[in-house]
């Protein structure tokens, strides 16, 4: 019995030091609060409000609920990465790259027909998440590097088969957005070094960017994407400047700012990094906003002061935007979270979604509808 004692006090005062054993402060539900959903109060500043989806999420019917409740843009969290819709074997017998689009991609673009849901795409041309052998003579991991011209064609036949099967699977129009590029720049004002840029050369950016204009339909607005923009802003506005073609017609529409944020974040200097891109003219997004309590490697314990803070942040950034955008100084039509619930975020020991873990609304979500006195002011 002692034993037990003794252990039952190292334990409190374990959480007590983590900060994890405080209680759960309840937060009012969100139809106690207002008859509005995200989208409601999104819509009045003309922009769709968005999450990325797993098959996890869309088999889910509680969650699935919420993400059609609250929001009406999707974003696959994996499904559509080049890993995922590249098909080694059909690349092989014919010779050329071969998109096939996986079960999941295909259940998810179904679920976001039927519940009029509009998607993202992400991404097409990455140096991460997609499969080694597609720079390999025969399509073989052990062969050596094909040259800049075969690239280049595999290239064009990755996005143009890509289109292509979205249309053949009658998806196409559920799209308004797609990444072309993702995460091109270091922080140094350098290129990021990979396969892509060993074989081709830097000037792969500019072909991506020539082959999606070229196949793809109007009605899909073509995005660079990145992420630490803040860091980048003056690299990814000269860079999207070179992005035209030879009779100087833009090839590009959109920057992506992914929006990977920290509570102890400068926020002004974030905001200032907004302006310096919206001069370029093009259309801007927040593609994959979350926002963790703490900093990079230092994450705070989701303490009710913790979250308050965070309920700030969140409402100033999207004040921030909402009066830009309504003022006619951004020019901005969509802002995507990367998830909605602590419990189920790629960064959940940060605590960076709307929602907890048993999807009860966070002072984060009333920062994003605007309601302040439930904001954590």
């Amino acid at each position: 019995m002692k034993k037990k004692i003794i252990i039952s006090i190292i334990c409190i005062f374990v959480l007590i030091l983590s900060g994890c054993g405080i209680e759960k402060v309840p937060m009012p539900a969100q139809n106690e609060v207002t008859d509005k959903a995200l989208k409601d109060v999104f819509s009045e500043h003309g922009l769709k409000i968005g999450t990325c989806v797993s098959q996890y999420v869309t088999g889910n019917r509680v969650m699935a609920d919420l993400v059609t409740g609250q929001f009406n843009s999707a974003t696959m969290e994996n499904a559509m990465k080049p890993d995922y819709i590249l098909s080694q074997e059909k690349s092989k017998s014919s010779g050329k790259l071969v998109v096939e689009y996986n079960q999941e991609a295909i259940s998810i673009l179904k679920w976001a027909k039927e519940n009029n849901l509009s998607m993202r795409g992400h991404t097409l041309i990455w140096y991460n998440q997609t499969p080694e052998w597609i720079f390999h003579e025969d399509f073989e991991m052990n062969g050596p590097f094909v040259g800049r011209e075969e690239m280049l064609d595999r290239m064009e036949s990755f996005i143009s088969g890509n289109f292509e099967e979205l249309k053949r699977l009658g998806y196409l129009d559920l799209f308004y957005a797609y990444d072309v590029i993702n995460e091109a720049w270091m922080e140094d004002g350098s290129i990021r070094q990979n396969h892509w840029t060993e074989i081709i050369g830097d000037d792969y950016l500019w072909f991506a960017f020539y082959y999606a204009d070229k196949y793809a339909p109007e009605t899909i607005d073509l995005y660079y994407n990145d992420y630490n923009e803040q860091y980048k802003a003056d690299t990814i506005a000269d860079f999207v400047r070179t992005l035209v073609d030879d009779d100087g017609r833009s090839l590009i529409d959109g920057i992506g700012l992914q929006g990977h944020l920290y509570t102890s974040d400068d926020l002004k200097g974030y905001l200032d990094a907004v302006d310096t891109l919206a001069e370029t003219g093009l259309k801007l997004q927040l593609t994959e906003v979350d926002v963790g309590l703490g900093k990079y490697q230092s994450p705070l314990s989701a303490t009710d002061e913790h979250l308050r803070e965070q309920g700030r942040f969140v409402y100033e950034l999207i004040n921030g935007l909402f009066e830009r955008v309504d003022s006619g100084k951004l020019n901005m039509d969509a802002i995507t979270f990367w998830g909605f619930s602590d419990g189920i975020s790629w960064r959940r020991e940060y605590s960076p979604q709307l929602y907890d873990a048993d999807l009860d609304p966070k002072y984060a979500l009333y920062g994003a509808m605007q309601i302040k006195e439930y904001a954590g002011y």
